[in-house]
């Protein structure tokens, strides 16, 4: 546990004047010590949204009480809100394929702390790379799947993920579209990613594709996953530059290398609660 763990409200609401003065007013109202603080208004649809961080220490109310106290201010402001604390650790899964990048990058990073999480398990299609999670110390689970068995595979996974009491699914180059079923099991908490050529470069081998087009960068995207193939609210993007002397073999390394970072860089969006989703886009605190 940290030693002086701190609390975090994500919320929402239609923009107004007094906002940011309530929800300070709130957290000093009741002992506690503002650390960091973000908003932005989305002015095309005037809506409000705010990160605020604050200190335990001395906050004169208990963690379950914060909910009722803040009710007065849901209810006069319309917000939607979310509280977390800093020293909740969340449960990731990984789910991955046969490409093992993304996989050892999460792995890696966790080990050495740079993930606050607990990753006990990986579940994959193939079962190449049980040796990956064995060097870590997490349990591999190889479900394989076809179209006939897809949806006993998927209920299987989600036995496994309630079993490990997983909060966090990341798809770490999972080659496999997830049914209406399990996305709704994990709402706004299913990471993936993937290249940023879609939809111009739709389909296999896109990074062949690309190539043909004489393409001058290669990007990619995570996102949360929804009911809609590769369509859900974006976190986090990045590109990086190529030329006519890459060859395909070029851009698929720049794009692995790629996806290890903005993956990551989403998922620790994520566990740092600085993430609110709202329709199909995101606002992401720095």
């Amino acid at each position: 546990m940290q030693e002086h763990p701190t609390a975090v409200l994500l919320l929402s609401c239609p923009d107004r004047p007094g906002l940011v003065a309530a929800v300070a007013e709130f957290v000093f109202r009741h002992g506690g010590n503002i650390l960091h603080a973000e908003q932005h208004t989305d002015t095309d649809e005037q809506i409000f949204f705010q990160r605020v961080e604050f200190a335990l220490d001395g906050f004169t109310l208990a963690r379950d009480e914060i909910p009722e106290a803040f009710a007065e201010l849901v209810n006069r402001f319309g917000m939607r809100f979310q509280l977390r604390f800093s020293d909740d650790v969340a449960r990731i899964a990984i789910l991955m394929s046969r490409a093992p990048h993304c996989t050892y990058d999460l792995l890696a990073r966790w080990r050495v702390g740079e993930l606050r999480a607990d990753i006990p398990i990986v579940i994959s299609n193939h079962p190449d790379h049980a040796d990956v999670a064995a060097h870590f110390g997490v349990a591999y689970h190889h479900l394989p799947v076809a179209p006939e068995t897809k949806t006993e595979q998927e209920r299987t996974m989600l036995a496994l993920l309630a079993e490990h009491d997983v909060d966090l699914v990341v798809l770490a180059r999972y080659m496999q579209i997830l049914g209406p079923d399990f996305v709704a099991s994990y709402p706004d908490a299913i990471v993936n990613i993937h290249h940023s050529f879609l939809p111009a470069f739709a389909g296999s081998r896109p990074y062949h594709q690309a190539h043909q087009r004489g393409v001058k960068i290669v990007g990619v995207t995570a996102h949360y996953v929804t009911a809609e193939l590769d369509q859900g609210p974006i976190i986090d993007q990045d590109v990086v530059r190529v030329s006519h002397r890459d060859g395909v073999e070029d851009l698929v390394r720049k794009g692995r290398d790629l996806e290890k970072v903005v993956l990551a860089r989403a998922v620790l969006a994520h566990l740092e609660s600085r993430v609110l989703v709202y329709g199909n886009k995101t606002v992401v605190f720095g």
